[in-house]
């Protein structure tokens, strides 16, 4: 039996179809897009707000544009990959909706995977409307002394979470413990560092009464970068070039985007 050719012209639509299909459906969150300048690597380590809802980058946007403007040679890492072009390294570990204990729940291998030198952690805003928001300050403190058991040398940079448009005096409480835990885990001989982040936003920079805004993500920026700076060789020390970008050339999407929780 003979079988008839399908023209070309005929194959066209197809072809045109699958490539703006793919070129529309956002990337994945694995590590096959993984970046790396060989530079000090630093893991942003939280939920949604790390992850950047509402702003494409969060706070990591503006965090790596004062890593370039100073010359610091900068490896954001961790399993998820998101955030504009212009962010030149999209790697992080912000896992949209999750609670304290889901980041414990991970983070060892998380660890053992990306050996980070410096870890930014701001994590709790969804155990504030979760069913034991008391609870948090002890999760959080069992959380610390699993990273720091797993990387003991890493600089550890806790931070208090940002503002909610609701739910303050939780908030407030739950704020109110991270000093204290840092300062016991200093006290033994670790690596901590506490960042107080709710200081510096108020729930004018919040997007929807959770996330921030463009100027809330901004003012986190600054604050982390502060903070890394008052600690020396957390992020290295200056080159006397430029340093690299790893940004691809297009927008990269990330996960859970239509997350509402943290």
């Amino acid at each position: 039996m003979t079988r008839t050719r399908r023209p070309l012209a005929a194959l066209i639509p197809l072809l045109v179809f699958l490539a703006v299909f793919a070129v529309l459906v956002p990337l994945g969150t694995g590590t096959a897009r993984a970046e790396s300048n060989g530079g000090v690597k630093v893991m942003p380590l939280g939920d949604s707000i790390t992850d950047g809802f509402n702003v494409a980058g969060g706070y990591r946007v503006g965090l790596w544009q004062k890593f370039t403007a100073g010359r610091y040679k900068v490896d954001l890492v961790g399993s998820l990959f998101n955030g504009p072009a212009g962010l030149g390294d999209h790697d992080h570990e912000g896992h949209s909706g999750w609670t304290i204990q889901q980041i414990d729940d991970n983070v060892v291998n998380w660890l053992r995977a990306q050996n980070p030198h410096t870890i930014l952690l701001h994590i709790g805003t969804n155990d504030i409307y979760g069913s034991d928001p008391a609870g948090a300050p002890a999760r959080l403190s069992t959380l610390i002394d699993h990273i720091t058991a797993q990387a003991p040398n890493a600089e550890l940079f806790v931070a208090t979470i940002t503002p909610l448009g609701f739910l303050d005096s939780t908030v407030r409480a739950y704020n109110a413990a991270i000093p204290g835990i840092v300062q016991s885990k200093v006290n033994a001989g670790k690596r901590v560092h506490l960042v107080d982040m709710y200081k510096a936003l108020t729930p004018a920079d919040l997007a929807d009464g959770v996330h921030p805004n463009a100027g809330g993500y901004d003012k986190m920026a600054d604050v982390w970068w502060r903070a890394l700076l008052s600690v020396p060789g957390s992020i290295g020390t200056p080159s006397s070039t430029p340093a690299e970008s790893t940004a691809a050339g297009s927008t990269a999407y990330g996960n859970g985007s239509a997350a509402q929780a943290a």
